[in-house]
């Protein structure tokens, strides 16, 4: 039997680091944060103090400048939310939006669809 044929990736994704977005689906729901990273080839951001993971670290020593400090215990930090789960949030009226994409000769611009303001 042949394996199933799969699209690649898409590589961009109208929402980027530091943009405010709000989560509209999954355990965080009707929460907000700033887009810390992106992972464009997973379609996943990591949105600032949501979706947070805790990982259980052995304590292990590390240089940081001048002293030696040990780090481990357990390690609370943001896990991956699709892209598909938030929503950009209007930087004119503070509501969840759609983005649209519009060309000007060879410059592509985000805009609001709610409020039509740039975002870039």
């Amino acid at each position: 039997m042949p394996a199933k044929a799969t699209r690649p990736p898409r590589t961009s994704m109208k929402i980027r680091r530091g943009d405010q977005v709000l989560v509209i689906s999954g355990k965080d729901r009707g929460k907000s944060g700033r887009v810390l990273r992106t992972e464009p080839s997973k379609q996943r951001v990591y949105v600032e103090g949501l979706n947070m993971l805790k990982r259980h670290m052995r304590p292990k020593q590390v240089a940081e400048g001048s002293r030696q400090q040990p780090i481990g215990g357990v390690i609370e930090r943001e896990g991956p939310i699709h892209v598909s789960n938030v929503m950009l949030v209007d930087p004119k009226g503070g509501r969840p939006t759609r983005v649209r994409i519009e060309r000007e000769g060879a410059r592509r611009t985000r805009v609001a669809v709610r409020s039509g303001t740039n975002i870039d």
